[in-house]
């Protein structure tokens, strides 16, 4: 088990659902099982999609514009998790 907790602004990778192994950023904690997750493609700002906690791999990333309640674009946290996934790629 992660001892990353799942909280808002933080990456993670969809471990269920058709959105397996995609890259999501929480936007929001909904209760102690569910949270909202976007990936500023298929699931944006607008659409996020809701996930259990459960289905979801922390990873040590985290966006502090999200956690902060800052709004971004779509354009932006699609950015950010590009960057992300090729850091994760290099270790």
């Amino acid at each position: 088990m992660s001892a990353l907790c799942v909280e808002k602004g933080r990456l993670a990778r969809s471990k269920a659902g058709r959105d397996a192994g995609r890259l999501c950023v929480v936007v929001e904690v909904i209760d102690d099982d569910f949270v909202l997750t976007c990936d500023g493609r298929l699931r944006t700002l607008d659409r996020p999609k809701k996930k259990r906690k459960k289905h979801l791999q922390p990873l040590p990333a985290l966006l502090g514009d999200v956690a902060e309640g800052r709004r971004l674009e779509n354009h932006q946290l699609r950015q950010w998790i590009c960057e992300e996934e090729e850091k994760l790629v290099q270790v």
